[in-house]
């Protein structure tokens, strides 16, 4: 199989932004087959989340793809500048496309890049002598990528326009098929980037303020209220209660606690560092400072002040310690108040209580603290996160940071070239007129007529020069892309993915 177009992109820009990641790849697979109906559903696009299975050799898999599809379209970022294995594909592929021109004297634009964001300025020459920019794409794709087009009206014409003439640049690329490369192993490429520099500038650097709000060891209020007390951790492990007989003294609940709620260990087994530890070392691996509190009753008051401050916050809530005092009043208020650019995460294990009356209980009492923000966990970008499993905390956790810094932007009015800056950022793409970021899921509007079908073209395609700046296709046929999307299936990545 030789699909019409290899889906390169960066992990990173797919856990912050799924959703609009998974639009573009749906819209421009659907706009691709609307003018290339022949083709059949599994020949039009490889996608490693479509395809990969659990067993898969996903490394083997990929150099297959990279080395028989027919083009590639590159999200460019700085995440993907920013990634090894994204390098990994975009040399393989740009190897391809020159190999190819040197056994047949055609040359095909076949490696096909999107801005998705403003990369970084220092990119690689080998990149730079593809243009990634077309003129008629417009000001806002060309300041702000496709992403912001997304974010401010993701079915309006300026998004439209670029699907349509990059699904066109897709089928007459394709058309050309370059020439294979069966023998590719990505794990044996040596990337044009990551560049030091890159890894260095890609994240936002800022404040981020934690809040814990988790039960301790010793707590008297829960002795007073006759709850279960937590059990202190004891030398001999990481966490646990003993019963004298050096075992747990119960099934967990809520995890394990210390002298200290930021001493919370919610998973089982349990691991040090405690949840808010690993929080702040992972922010701040991401390139933040942060802060770390314990919520109490001033904490509306503490987030305003971040909020002045230009900083986004997190809070990391003990589904076991919410309906309780010293929370229960705070964060009701919490939900009471508008805070849209903090972050709530509520770690839990399957099994913390199994299934069952106790379980529905649970969480029942957490919907009740929380019964505005509860109607927002759905979405493309959530900042209320439940259930929230060992395994996808980081990211999770990465997440939320990203989309509350990215909305704190959007709201500055003041200064926004200062506070762009804070944020390692360049100038804020001057808005639409009339644009505001709409609820989701968007309304659906009604479809103007399509036009006809262009003319078939006689003869043969003549070869477009493929390396040259200013090479943009013209768009094609101007039909009305359809409004319904059906978001593929995710999983998780494998090990060896991480760094895409």
């Amino acid at each position: 199989m030789r699909p019409y177009f290899f889906f390169s992109y960066a992990r990173r820009d797919h856990q912050v932004g799924g959703a609009f990641v998974d639009q573009f790849f749906t819209d421009l697979r659907d706009e691709l087959a609307r003018i290339e109906p022949e083709a059949g559903p599994a020949e039009l696009a490889y996608r490693d989340t479509e395809q990969l299975r659990v067993g898969d050799d996903w490394e083997r898999q990929l150099s297959r793809m990279v080395g028989a599809s027919r083009t590639m379209v590159a999200l460019y970022s700085p995440a993907y500048f920013a990634s090894d294995y994204c390098g990994k594909e975009w040399t393989a592929f740009d190897h391809r496309t020159r190999r190819h021109q040197e056994q047949t004297g055609e040359s095909v634009a076949a490696l096909i890049p999107v801005l998705w964001e403003p990369p970084p300025e220092e990119l690689p020459a080998e990149v730079r002598r593809i243009q990634y920019v077309q003129d008629d794409f417009g000001a806002e794709y060309a300041a702000g990528g496709l992403r912001h087009l997304l974010r401010t009206d993701p079915h309006g014409t300026a998004y439209r326009l670029v699907v349509r003439v990059i699904a066109e640049r897709v089928r007459e690329a394709a058309a050309w098929r370059v020439t294979e490369h069966r023998d590719l192993d990505l794990g044996r490429v040596e990337g044009c980037f990551p560049l030091p520099e890159v890894g260095m500038t890609a994240g936002r650097s800022s404040q981020v303020r934690l809040f814990v709000a988790a039960r301790w060891a010793g707590d008297r209020t829960a002795a007073a209220n006759g709850d279960r007390v937590p059990p202190q951790r004891s030398e001999a492990g990481p966490a646990s209660g003993t019963d004298g007989a050096g075992g747990f003294d119960e099934r967990y609940h809520g995890g394990w606690y210390g002298a200290h709620p930021r001493d919370w260990a919610p998973y089982h087994p349990p691991r040090l560092p405690s949840l808010a530890v690993q929080a702040q070392q992972v922010i701040t691996r991401a390139g933040h400072s942060t802060s770390l509190e314990t919520i109490g009753p001033d904490l509306a008051d503490a987030l305003d002040r971040a909020r002045e401050n230009n900083e986004v916050s997190v809070l990391l809530v003990d589904p076991w310690a919410a309906g309780r005092e010293p929370y229960r009043q705070a964060l009701r208020d919490f939900d009471r108040q508008n805070h849209p650019v903090t972050a709530v995460l509520l770690p839990d294990s399957s099994e913390d209580p199994p299934p069952g009356p106790a379980r529905t209980r649970l969480w029942e009492g957490v919907r009740d603290v929380f019964s505005r923000t509860w109607l927002h966990r759905s979405g493309p970008e959530p900042l209320f996160r439940i259930h929230v499993r060992r395994e996808r905390f980081e990211r999770e956790l990465l997440s939320t940071v990203t989309v509350a810094q990215n909305r704190l932007l959007d709201q500055i009015d003041d200064d926004p070239v200062t506070a762009r800056a804070q944020f390692g950022l360049g100038p804020d793409p001057r808005p639409m007129p009339g644009l505001t970021i709409p609820a989701w899921p968007p309304p659906a509007s009604p479809r103007p007529p399509e036009p006809p079908d262009p003319p078939a073209q006689a003869g043969p395609r003549l070869p477009r020069p493929g390396n040259t700046p200013g090479n943009g296709a013209a768009p094609g046929a101007r039909a009305v892309l359809r409004e319904e999307t059906v978001p593929p299936a995710t999983r998780a990545p494998s090990e060896g993915e991480a760094d895409r």
